[in-house]
């Protein structure tokens, strides 16, 4: 059976495309599928949890800023390459997928280096230092936006095509009645979902907790607050308070039950939530410790009309959540520029082009060159 080896770690919004895509793949293409990520991390456990095998390598992050541990990392990214080459020299695979991230960069040069071909997916608007180094080696480079190519060029811009992003295959059935089941909420409540990210947001967190008098004046808050270090931040439950440190599977249904969303600006999670058609306001990461990508991703978002990047004290937030809960049609309005932004009518088809191409490169058929999804 053919194998097709899969990469990508970090963050959760590295990975759960990435098995959207080897979900639809297996479907297209029955095959035998294996990940490598980082040694250390949530990496291993939530590609466990999908029924792919996993190998760990040791894996350095790469920063743009100077820092004492990008020396010790040289030598973390250098090990991993070795050890993934070992993995793919025994295992053998038709064909490497990168979702990116820090992790992906040793197996992607190792696969080039062994003459394995190399897809990668940016789920960005703009391409992050690892995606950058990985186009060096890959035949395809799969973007999320028209906008996005004009960051290649060179060879690279040859490789570029348009994807979209990624979702996973349970969006496509997401049932607002089983999240209000899931959460215990009768069908006439309201609900305002609060996103963090998979690790939680201290800054959201804390917004939320200060101005949740107001917010539940409008909506039930249904809260995703992280793990116990940044859940230290969030208000303690009530009945129209519900915090919960993580939401795993039922996730697509959470989203599908609630009338807006309020979240970090990571490429996942928007595409997930505009899947779905959800008004949201965005509140991204931004700083020194962060490239600037989701402060980019929410202004492409505000700028199409579907959302409102936010950034304010709890006042200011109180404020505008209930101006959107008085005025549904400007929440009409954001639900539709969601379906123009991202083509997410189409839910899955962003995965089921990417598995196509993959698809097509091992089969031995021509990939279709110049030929963009959106």
């Amino acid at each position: 059976m053919t194998s097709i080896a899969f990469t990508g770690g970090g963050t959760g919004g590295h990975i759960y495309p990435g098995l959207a895509v080897a979900s639809c793949l297996q479907a297209q293409l029955p095959h035998r599928a294996f990940w490598i990520g980082a040694q250390t991390g949530m990496d291993r456990a939530i590609v466990e949890k999908a029924g792919i095998e996993f190998f760990g390598v040791p894996s350095g992050k790469l920063r743009r800023y100077v820092s004492l541990r990008n020396i010790s990392d040289i030598f973390k990214v250098a090990a991993g390459f070795f050890a993934a080459r070992r993995i793919l020299k025994r295992e053998k695979p038709a064909l490497l997928f990168s979702k990116g991230g820090f992790a992906s960069v040793p197996p992607c040069a190792a696969a080039a280096s062994l003459g394995i071909p190399v897809f990668t997916h940016e789920s960005d608007y703009s391409p992050g230092l690892a995606t950058r180094i990985i186009s060096r080696f890959a035949e395809r480079i799969f973007i999320p936006y028209t906008e996005s190519a004009r960051f290649f060029s060179g060879a690279a811009a040859g490789k570029v095509c348009v994807s979209g992003n990624p979702i996973r295959p349970e969006f496509a059935d997401a049932s607002p009645a089983k999240g209000r089941a899931f959460l215990g909420l009768e069908g006439s409540e309201r609900i305002l979902l609060v996103l963090g990210g998979s690790s939680g947001s201290l800054e959201i967190n804390a917004l939320v907790r200060d101005a949740l008098p107001e917010l539940t004046r409008h909506y039930t808050v249904v809260h995703q607050t992280g793990g116990s270090a940044a859940s230290g931040d969030a208000a303690s439950p009530s009945a129209r308070y519900k915090p919960y440190p993580y939401l795993g599977a039922e996730i697509p249904d959470v989203i599908a039950a609630a009338e807006l969303v309020l979240s970090r600006s990571g490429a996942g999670s928007i595409w997930e939530c505009a899947s779905l058609h959800k008004p949201m306001v965005l509140i991204p990461l931004r700083g020194s410790g962060t490239r600037g990508d989701q402060v980019e991703n929410a202004r492409l978002f505000q700028e199409a009309g579907a959302a409102v990047c936010f950034t304010g004290d709890s006042v200011r937030l109180a404020e505008l959540i209930a101006a959107l809960a008085n005025d549904s049609d400007w929440r009409a309005r954001m639900e539709q520029a969601t379906i123009a932004r991202t083509n997410a009518a189409a839910r899955c088809s962003s995965t089921e082009f990417i598995a196509q191409e993959i698809t097509r490169r091992i089969s031995g058929q021509t990939i279709r060159d110049g030929e963009n999804h959106e």
